[in-house]
C-alpha cells in the first residue's frame, strides 16, 4: 500500500511539473512575440509568468534580461543574469553581460572578477584595462589596454586611457603617440586635445602645444584663465608675441594685482631676446611696486643685452641694494626663476 501511495505521489508531481513546464513555454512564446514587436513591458510581464512556472528554465531568464536591458532596467537584468549563473555557473553569455553591467556600475572589483572568467570574450581585455586604470593599478592597466588597442585599433576610449595611464605615470614620451591616436579617432574630445597640449608644453615642445591648445578651443574647450595663460605662454615661446601678450594681458586685466603674470612675460621675452618688450613689463612691475628689486634687475639685464652696459649695471647694483638676495645672480648675468 505504501509503495502504491509513493508511486501515485510521483505521478502527481511529474504531472504538475509537466503542466508547469507547458505553462512556462506558453508564456515564453507570448513574451517572445511581444519582444519581437518591441512591446518591452508586455513581454517582460509574460516572461515573469514563465519564470514563475519554471524558475530553473534558463531561456525565460535570458529573454527577460534582454528586455530589461532594452528598458534600461539594469538592476533587473543583473538579477536575471545572476540567477542564470546559479543554474549554470559556466553560462558564457551571463558572465559576459555581468562583466559589462558591473563595469557600468563602476564596481571595478566585480568587473575584473567576471572579465577574468571570460578572458576570451570580446570586451574582456578592454574592461580589465579600464577597470585597472580606475583602480590605479597602472602596470596591469597598461598590459590589458595594450592588448585591447592591438585587438581594436579604432577604440578611442581605450587608446586615450592607455595614454592617460602613461601620463599619470609621468612617462610623457610614451603617452604622446597614444594621445595623438586618440584625438585622431575622436575629434570631438576637446579635453583630450588640451591634455595633449599640456604634455607638449611640459616637454618644451611649444609649437605642438599651441597646435593642440588651439584645436581644443576650436572644438569648444572652455577658455578659462588657466587655458589662456597656457596658450599665451606657449605662444610667446613660439615667437607669436602679439598673440601671447594679448592673451596674457587679458588674464592680467581680470586679476590686475597678479605680479607673477607680468614677471613671467618679462622673463620669457628676455629669454627670447625681445629686450624692448621685456622692458615694458619690467616697467609695469615697477609701477606697481617701486621697490621691486627683481623687476629692476631684469630691466638692468635687458639694457646690458641691448649694449647699454653701464646703465644696466647701475640698475642691477641698485636692485641688489633693494633686495640683497639678488647678489647671487651677479655672476650669472641673467635672471633665473624670477
Amino acid at each position: 500500500m505504501k509503495n502504491l501511495l509513493l508511486f501515485s505521489a510521483i505521478l502527481v508531481c511529474n504531472s504538475i511539473s509537466a503542466q508547469n513546464t507547458d505553462s512556462s513555454n506558453i508564456y515564453l512564446k507570448k513574451g517572445l512575440d511581444e519582444k519581437l514587436a518591441k512591446r518591452w513591458l508586455v513581454a517582460h510581464n509574460y516572461f515573469v509568468k514563465a519564470i514563475a512556472f519554471d524558475p530553473k528554465a534558463i531561456q525565460p531568464l535570458v529573454e527577460d534580461a534582454a528586455v530589461a536591458l532594452e528598458m534600461r532596467k539594469t538592476d533587473l537584468a543583473k538579477d536575471n543574469f545572476s540567477k542564470i549563473l546559479q543554474i549554470d555557473p559556466s553560462n558564457r553569455n551571463a558572465i559576459k553581460e555581468l562583466t559589462d553591467l558591473y563595469f557600468s556600475y563602476r564596481q571595478y572589483d566585480k568587473a575584473v572578477e567576471f572579465a577574468k572568467k571570460c578572458a576570451d570574450c570580446e570586451n574582456a581585455q578592454r574592461i580589465l584595462g579600464l577597470s585597472f586604470y580606475e583602480q590605479e593599478d597602472y602596470p596591469q592597466a597598461i598590459k590589458y589596454l595594450t592588448a585591447a588597442v592591438s585587438k581594436n585599433s579604432s577604440d578611442a576610449v581605450a587608446t586615450y586611457t592607455l595614454a592617460r595611464t602613461y601620463l599619470d605615470m609621468e612617462q610623457y614620451k610614451k603617452a604622446v603617440p597614444y594621445y595623438e591616436k586618440a584625438v585622431s579617432l575622436d575629434a570631438t574630445r576637446n579635453v583630450w586635445m588640451y591634455e595633449l597640449g599640456l604634455i607638449y608644453y611640459n616637454v618644451a615642445d611649444y609649437k605642438n602645444a599651441v597646435t593642440f591648445f588651439t584645436k581644443a578651443a576650436d572644438n569648444g574647450y572652455v577658455q578659462s584663465n588657466d587655458f589662456k595663460e597656457n596658450l599665451g605662454y606657449a605662444s610667446l615661446y613660439t615667437g607669436e608675441y602679439e598673440k601671447g601678450e594679448t592673451l596674457l594681458m587679458n588674464v592680467w586685466n581680470r586679476k590686475p594685482g597678479n605680479k607673477d603674470i607680468l614677471r613671467d612675460i618679462a622673463e620669457i621675452l628676455y629669454q627670447q631676446k625681445q629686450y624692448d618688450k621685456s622692458l615694458i613689463y619690467c616697467q609695469k612691475l615697477m609701477e606697481l611696486d617701486a621697490n621691486d628689486g627683481k623687476a629692476l634687475y631684469q630691466a638692468g639685464m635687458c639694457f646690458m643685452k641691448k649694449g647699454q652696459k653701464d646703465r644696466g649695471q647701475q640698475m642691477c647694483d641698485k636692485a641688489i641694494s633693494i633686495d640683497p638676495s639678488l647678489d647671487g645672480l651677479r655672476k650669472k648675468k641673467e635672471m633665473v626663476g624670477m
